[in-house]
């Protein structure tokens, strides 16, 4: 019953108020300790930068895994409610939402503006359409990081298991990438980040049956671009109808994506969110999950 009282306090957080304070939220501090790791080491060669980029990631997740394991040592009430702000810090559904609402405006140049603070690709150069489907693959995408995975690690592992995903998430957010900087000091980050979404991000298509029944299973079996983040773009472009490509790397079938269906996302969005809340808060009720207790 405790995991069950900390997850409410923390969802109505979520709900009511949003984000902690950038200076006072976990998630940065994950990605400060990275980049300062990833700043200090000068590359020195493909096995160097990998034991290097892997040590880096194992020191945030030890401390991600240290602050979790906090409140276990403070004293009612207190224990409580840094167990609430952490839980809290490591999922984020009302900021997601905003982030994607940003997007939907007639306005090219505000919706450039927009999509490039949510998507690592060069804007720049999209049209309309890709614009919106940018918006549409983040927002699907990012339902399995910040919303599915956490919450899926925190029914396994309790808080700690919640804070070693998102730290895992982060670091690979910031050092995975395929390019000469980082295509052996992140790997480890980005194959650790390729195991612990496996299960969430099948978990997330599975969510979306309810909305696309058959067309979400179809959908699926066309997304063989990547390991994970195709899954969940898969079932949202299956529910919408529309497509969704990021051009050379993948295209799902369907419309021509408009600004009416970024507002369809956020409102399938909410309904996978609200089925996955209902779920956690059935097993924590039940208690059939191993989760931790303050």
């Amino acid at each position: 019953m405790d995991a069950l009282i900390v997850f409410l306090l923390a969802l109505l957080w979520d709900l009511l108020l949003g984000e902690p304070p950038v200076e006072l939220h976990p998630v940065v501090w994950f990605g400060r300790v990275a980049g300062f790791l990833d700043g200090k080491w000068k590359r020195r060669g493909p096995l160097p930068d990998f034991l290097a980029g892997a040590l880096t990631a194992l020191l945030v997740i030890a401390f991600a895994l240290a602050l979790s394991l906090l409140p276990l040592y403070l004293p009612f009430p207190l224990n409580y409610a840094l167990a609430v702000y952490l839980l809290k810090s490591s999922f984020a559904m009302r900021s997601l939402h905003e982030h994607i609402a940003r997007t939907i405006t007639e306005d090219i140049n505000e919706k450039r503006k927009a999509v490039s603070m949510i998507v690592s690709r060069d804007v720049k150069n999209l049209d309309e359409s890709h614009l919106n489907s940018a918006s549409i693959e983040s927002l699907a995408e990012n339902l399995n990081d910040s919303v599915i995975a956490p919450l899926f690690y925190f029914l396994l592992f309790g808080l700690p298991g919640a804070l070693f995903y998102r730290a895992v998430n982060t670091i690979d957010a910031m050092l995975g990438y395929r390019n000469e900087r980082y295509e052996f000091f992140g790997k480890f980050s980005a194959r650790l980040d390729d195991v612990l979404n496996f299960i969430p991000a099948r978990l997330t298509v599975l969510l979306y049956i309810p909305l696309g029944g058959l067309k979400v299973l179809r959908h699926y079996h066309l997304a063989k671009f990547k390991i994970n983040s195709d899954k969940p773009m898969s079932a949202m472009s299956a529910v919408l109808g529309v497509w969704l490509e990021k051009p050379g790397v993948y295209r799902f079938p369907g419309r021509e994506p408009k600004n009416k269906d970024i507002k369809r996302a956020l409102k399938v969005y909410w309904f996978v969110v609200a089925e996955w809340v209902g779920i956690v808060l059935l097993l924590l009720a039940k208690g059939v999950c191993p989760c931790w207790s303050p």
